[in-house]
């Protein structure tokens, strides 16, 4: 994430796992990437572990530096485009469309057991992606019943109108 250019650390002070000199110096090191990067820390008073942080941080900070003055390197910050995020679920799960079992696709003219029978395995499937963690699998299955749904009952309503009905 080397976009990230501001780093707050609430209750910096409160002593504990997330709060130690560690954690702190590696949740200030994303900030630290950035060119403006900045990290605030908000706290009553300066523990030790941020006491300590800061000056491991300002430590490595002073080592960039004489490096970057040895080699006449200027920092810069990439450039790299923000993505949509539905852009990159369809990517990841492109391939996952595939995994539905062809068995519960309904072809053509189906019956209403047939749409039945396939929704309720698309249904099997769905909770089965859910519980393996697969939450996109599962949503794009959900979608895929939903779709089914909505065009069975497109179909039905046109069998019960009859074949004069206006589409």
């Amino acid at each position: 994430m080397p976009e990230v250019s501001l780093v707050a650390i609430l209750d910096a002070d409160k002593e504990g796992y997330l709060r130690s000199k560690g954690a702190l110096i590696q949740t200030m090191g994303r900030a630290a990437r950035h060119v403006d990067g900045h990290a605030i820390m908000y706290a009553d008073t300066i523990t030790v572990s941020m006491h300590e942080a800061i000056e491991e941080t300002k430590r490595r900070r002073r080592i960039q530096e004489d490096y970057n003055a040895e080699h006449g390197i200027t920092p810069t910050s990439i450039r790299k485009a923000v993505k949509d995020i539905t852009e990159r679920v369809a990517a990841s799960v492109a391939e996952e469309k595939a995994a539905y079992d062809n068995s519960t696709r309904v072809k053509g003219p189906a019956t209403r057991e047939e749409v039945t029978r396939s929704i309720k395995a698309l249904e099997v499937q769905m909770k089965q992606a859910a519980k393996s963690l697969e939450f996109e699998k599962a949503a794009l299955i959900r979608d895929r019943i939903v779709e089914l749904r909505r065009e069975f009952e497109f179909a039905d309503i046109s069998r019960k109108a009859g074949p004069d009905a206006p589409k």
